[in-house]
């Protein structure tokens, strides 16, 4: 990409003509259909069934999180196998994103989705009987690979509708409504785990499955007109995926959403060991904790919607959400060590909080700045955003759990070293210095 400081063409012309041009996809024609000023008239329930959908990630993992000790018990099964049915749900999200993308492009975006949710209901229910760990890891496989659909979409649906800072802070507000989900799902699940066993918790969120399917059927329409779809096969999809791969900036804001995503990842699948197991919490007051983080991430999420969008560059407020997560990483290790003593509970939930917190900045940023360069393949585009970030959380964790359940460090340091290198991507990748950093650049594309 031509970034030298003697081209004259406008910041916004040269980065779209130089994405198309690594892409070599033509620009598809303007969406047909209401206006925007329409779509926001009759756009309250699309934004709660989008709010829905965004939230199955966090329905699907924070739900189940107060039992993975109890799974640990019931399956006979040490504490790194159970955080591996984590993992699977994880890296079905990941691998399925990059099957749905590309058929939400080329069938639009209703169907794909539908027929995702039924499999998701049909495996959820699934895992409520599993009778051994490896095949709960099997069906939360095939679980996450449904629940795909959900994820990919959604923000495929958000590219669709919205773009430049409008589509960032439909992002924020989609943080708000989605964050709802990890504050109220480990809540349900301590509650559920009051009356039933672990099993109880894919019934429930078998019945959450059918209720988002019900309002996905009545309340979303398609945002994809046909003259916008791409017909061309798995050959086309791969071509679109490579030249949005070319594109060095999408790519870097890729790869360090998909780190801070992983340092996200380390706090939900090594906090209900560290908070319950190493400092002697109950499942309720865990459920209490993660509420709270969930609530800083929303706070932010909604200050950077409502009060930075606009008046502040998008790639300084995800520079300052990457900076703030990696120095809560580093207080989250050195407390972990003993550096400052025993310090207890309150301390590392007080870190956690920082760093759950700063992501309200890092995560709706790096989507709406690499999608605002990609508006002819949002699905595609999607995919690899969804799929990066899922894999390499599906990495990160069961690196938390290779020192056992005494101890934080192992958690600290994969959230450390994520921060770090989702800092080294932007700032390697992205260079935001060398495309204008004013608070109004992104509305004008």
């Amino acid at each position: 990409m031509n970034d030298r400081e003697g081209n004259r063409m406008p910041d916004h012309g040269r980065q779209q003509a130089s994405a198309r041009e690594a892409q070599r996809i033509p620009e598809a024609p303007p969406v047909a259909g209401p206006t925007l000023t329409a779509r926001r008239r009759t756009g309250f329930l699309v934004t709660l069934v989008l709010g829905g959908l965004t939230a199955v990630p966090p329905l699907s993992m924070d739900m189940y999180l107060p039992a993975l000790p109890e799974v640990t018990g019931a399956l006979h099964t040490s504490a790194a196998t159970a955080q591996l049915t984590l993992t699977a749900c994880l890296t079905g999200m990941a691998l399925g994103q990059l099957a749905v993308g590309p058929m939400s492009d080329k069938w639009g975006r209703r169907r794909p989705l539908l027929i995702g949710l039924l499999v998701y209901i049909a495996a959820t229910a699934v895992c409520a009987l599993a009778p051994t760990a490896p095949l709960l890891i099997g069906f939360r496989l095939m679980q996450g690979l449904a629940g795909a659909a959900g994820i990919v979409i959604a923000r495929a649906v958000v590219r669709d509708l919205y773009d430049g800072v409008e589509m960032a802070r439909f992002f924020s507000t989609l943080m708000l409504i989605s964050g709802v989900a990890p504050i109220v799902a480990p809540l349900i699940g301590g509650q559920v785990l009051r009356i039933t066993d672990w099993r109880g918790i894919f019934v429930v969120l078998t019945v959450v499955g059918i209720a988002l399917t019900a309002l996905v059927w009545k309340g979303l329409p398609e945002t994809l007109a046909p003259e916008r779809r791409h017909g061309g096969g798995t050959a086309e999809a791969l071509r679109t995926m490579r030249g949005l791969l070319a594109d060095r900036v999408f790519t870097g804001y890729m790869v360090a959403g998909g780190f801070a995503f992983a340092a996200l990842f380390a706090y939900i699948s090594a906090s209900p060991f560290v908070v319950q197991e190493i400092y002697g919490a109950s499942p309720q007051t865990f459920s209490l904790l993660f509420g709270i983080n969930s609530v800083g991430l929303i706070a932010v999420g909604q200050i950077n919607g409502k009060l930075l969008v606009g008046r502040v560059s998008l790639d300084k407020a995800l520079a300052v959400g990457l900076c703030v997560i990696a120095l809560a990483s580093a207080a989250l290790l050195l407390m972990a060590t003993g550096v400052f003593g025993d310090v207890g509970l309150v301390p590392i939930a007080a870190g956690l909080f920082v760093l759950m917190s700063a992501m309200g900045l890092a995560m709706p940023n790096t989507n709406a700045l690499a999608l605002m360069r990609t508006p002819h393949a949002a699905g595609s585009a999607s995919a690899l955003l969804g799929t990066s970030s899922f894999l390499v959380g599906a990495i990160a964790s069961p690196l938390v759990g290779i020192a056992g359940e005494d101890t934080a460090v192992p958690m600290a340091v994969v959230q450390l070293a994520c921060a770090l290198a989702a800092i080294a991507c932007f700032m390697g990748l992205c260079r935001p210095w060398r495309r204008g950093t004013g608070p109004t650049r992104e509305a004008e594309h």
